[in-house]
């Protein structure tokens, strides 16, 4: 089976559930709240292992409380986690999310822990799994010359890299040409383009934009309005699936998405890339319909039901 490495952090995430999301000053009373396992890079390796993704990931957590509920994780999705080094000197990071009851949407404040301490040295240990995939996953959580470093290894072995810019930080100019598919959501997207990017016109623009810094593939997610994509040769827009369920909690769709997408990848004699954007789209959507994030990704079966 074709291999996936994606290198991000772990972070435990406490979300707290309420009426609202509290401005500053405010306090408001929730109705719930969940401690579970977050960080994109790891919500994303147990989105494209339970996807059916041969998935590794490559991180560093803490030998404590939160980093035991990293390996529990790992193990029940099917995730590969040799290449995450357990760190005696650092925490375990946290992340506080705060979830519109009402809409589903969500703010989030991350402390990266340790995983903010990984270095280059950290990745050429596992340079070998990088080397070996067919895709690399990677975004902006982890220090980013670790992850610029990350994207040169699987260029140079000419591996395809995915690049989701979250949260969206300056890049360096060198580093686009590197990068195969890059997949911002629509506010890190503005980030990129410094215009507004809220529709799918918005979107053809920003992607335009975004092709001449030297970045092959562009997929914009639009939350509920879909996705759009554009390179060279062709763009379009792809809609959301229609769910059966209720959307109840949108924390971790676009981890969902990148998870999903890494594995249609792997899977390109059965998908052309507009099928491999509906196979994201279908992740993401099913893991809407759960409450948490890495306990909200769908298994292989349901995705290929919605399907």
């Amino acid at each position: 089976m074709k291999s996936i490495s994606i290198l991000g952090i772990y972070v435990a995430d406490l979300a707290f559930f309420g009426k609202s999301i509290p401005v500053a000053g405010e306090t408001v009373l929730g109705e719930n709240y969940v401690i579970g396992p977050g960080g994109k890079g790891s919500n994303q390796a147990v989105a494209s292992a339970k996807a059916g993704g041969k998935t590794y990931f490559i991180s560093k957590i803490g030998d404590d409380q939160f980093g035991s509920m990293a390996r529990k994780i790992y193990e029940e999705a099917g995730v590969d986690y040799s290449k995450v080094i357990i760190s005696s000197e650092h925490s375990t990071g946290a992340a506080g999310i705060l979830v519109d009851q009402q809409s589903g949407k969500n703010a989030i404040n991350v402390v990266p822990g340790a995983a903010g301490a990984l270095t280059k040295d950290d990745i050429n240990q596992a340079a070998d799994v990088i080397k070996n995939s067919q895709v690399f996953l990677t975004q902006l959580e982890a220090p980013k010359e670790v992850v610029f470093h990350a994207l040169k290894i699987a260029k140079e072995n000419n591996v395809i890299t995915v690049l989701n810019p979250a949260p969206a930080a300056s890049i360096d100019k060198e580093i686009f040409p590197l990068i195969d598919y890059f997949t911002p959501n629509e506010t890190e997207a503005s980030f990129y383009v410094n215009h507004k990017v809220e529709d799918e016109e918005d979107a053809k623009k920003a992607s335009e934009q975004l092709l001449q810094l030297g970045i092959k593939n562009i997929i914009i997610t639009l939350g509920e309005k879909g996705a759009f994509f554009t390179n060279d040769t062709e763009s379009f827009h792809v809609p959301v699936i229609n769910l059966n369920n209720p959307v109840v909690d949108t924390t971790g769709a676009g981890d969902a998405f990148n998870g999903g997408f890494a594995v249609a990848l792997t899977e390109n004699e059965r998908h052309n890339i507009k099928d491999s954007i509906k196979f994201a789209s279908a992740t993401a959507g099913l893991s809407t319909t759960k409450i948490g994030t890495a306990n909200s990704m769908p298994s292989r079966d349901e995705i290929d039901k919605l399907l």
